[in-house]
């Protein structure tokens, strides 16, 4: 790990991924009776995993791991508010001091388990709750968007190029996409939606209709004319994932007659393994879209906004606002240069210095000094929540269900197989569902909003 974090071209935003997946990764080791049982012996005795009803285990360590991250992203966040530029000087805790942050991580995780429990009892109760819910709902919006994003690259690149290979990546990624839906439902009704499972069929019936509404949305004629570019890639893959959450929940709610699997702890180890990657690589790329789409979404700069020229009282003046940079050849430097190579001053080969210098430096050449790519404060933000949402992941959304397995065996302790766990994952299905769907009817009902789709 340290040798990662001193590579020059390990950008930023991987080494602050990596930083979460570890500290993911100890949460998830906190669960283990083994890990609570060191951190006891470790600490004298000092530091007890119980709560006033009983053993936690390991809920109030996960906690004690997450906050910790939470606070260290909190506090980047903050000592990067208003940074602009990477001329700032504060861009440099961003950008490096990795050793003082990793120092101050690892001192945060240390300085939590001599917190009291108290803290952390109304932490996963309250705020973890509050915040992994924010994170929840902007993941979703992000997937929605990505949704439309992957169909326009594929369709630009199809446009754009003579070769049918976009073509083919297009065709082929929405049917992988509702092959897995249909296969996911299939598998549903099959072994969830037995005589007794109203619930489950209805889970199961009600997402499949949504499904279908929204597959015939994409492709009206009045959303095609208001959005050229819909159709059914992106209702495919939001498809895909609504009856993956919605199957997540099924096969997660504790019914013996209505799931097979409530009694194979090893499909249970499964299905937590599978979750965790999910849910990490969903994370990684809600960050990354995050960071991408900062300025859209918390606001520009100053030095991004448009710039306003002054307008002359005549009517034949036309000179109004200039949203867009101007390009490396309309720059002051350039046309100096251009000049001074006109006037046989210098050779033309100074025209293209620049641009072999930053094509030779890539990602080490600091093209932030006239604007950072992304907002700071605002990646450390989405991290935080992040921190959160593993928190409630982790735990179960604070509740823990126990049976007693042999008499040689501890108690087995399930993850995701709650009441609450199960409503959380059906009710962020329907509000990604409906959330693709309003960005639909948005341009049809709107159409002055969104003409330039």
């Amino acid at each position: 790990m340290g040798i990662l974090f001193s590579l020059p071209l390990v950008a930023p935003q991987l080494r602050l991924k990596i930083i979460f997946i570890f500290n993911s990764l100890l949460a998830w080791l906190m669960k283990t009776p083994f890990a609570i049982r060191k951190i006891e012996e470790w600490s004298y005795d000092y530091i007890k995993m119980e709560c006033e009803e009983g053993k936690c285990y390991g809920v109030l360590a996960v906690h004690r791991l997450c906050f910790a991250l939470f606070l260290f992203h909190s506090l980047l966040s903050l000592s990067l508010i208003g940074v602009t530029e990477s001329r700032d000087r504060r861009a440099a805790i961003q950008n490096g001091w990795w050793g003082p942050k990793v120092l101050l991580w690892l001192l945060l995780m240390v300085v939590t388990f001599f917190i009291p429990n108290g803290f952390f009892i109304f932490w996963g109760d309250y705020v973890a709750l509050i915040g992994a819910t924010i994170f929840i709902l902007l993941g979703l919006v992000l997937l929605v968007d990505f949704a439309h994003s992957w169909s326009e690259t594929c369709l630009e690149n199809w446009e754009k190029s003579e070769s049918t290979l976009w073509q083919w990546i297009l065709i082929g990624s929405t049917a992988v996409m509702y092959i897995m839906a249909i296969t996911l439902t299939g598998v549903l009704y099959g072994y969830f939606a037995g005589s007794e499972c109203t619930l489950n069929r209805f889970f199961i019936s009600f997402n499949l209709s949504l499904c279908i509404i929204s597959t015939i949305m994409s492709i009206h004629p009045a959303v095609q004319a208001s959005n050229p570019r819909s159709g059914l890639a992106q209702s495919g893959m939001v498809a895909a994932y609504c009856t993956y959450l919605i199957t997540s929940a099924v096969t997660n709610h504790a019914h013996e007659s209505c799931n097979p699997f409530t009694r194979s702890s090893t499909t249970g180890t499964t299905t937590v393994v599978l979750g965790a990657v999910f849910t990490f690589l969903a994370i990684a790329y809600s960050t990354s879209r995050a960071a991408t789409q900062s300025r859209a979404l918390v606001g520009r700069g100053k030095k991004s906004g448009a710039v306003y020229l002054p307008i002359d009282d005549e009517p034949q003046s036309e000179m109004g606002v200039v949203s867009t940079q101007p390009g490396r050849t309309e720059s002051p430097r350039y046309q100096a240069l251009l000049a001074a190579v006109q006037a046989g001053a210098i050779p033309e080969s100074a025209l293209y210095e620049e641009e072999e210098e930053e094509e030779d430096y890539g990602e080490t050449k600091d093209d932030e000094r006239s604007g950072t790519r992304y907002n700071y404060a605002w990646f450390h933000v989405i991290f935080a929540l992040g921190a959160m949402y593993v928190a409630m992941l982790l735990t179960d959304w604070n509740v823990v269900s126990t049976e007693q397995g042999s008499v040689d065996s501890e108690e087995i302790v399930y993850i995701g197989r709650s009441e609450t766990a199960m409503w959380m994952r059906v009710v962020s299905s329907w509000v990604c569902m409906f959330l693709y769907m309003w960005s639909l009817l948005a341009p049809v009902f709107m159409p002055d909003r969104f003409g330039d789709l």
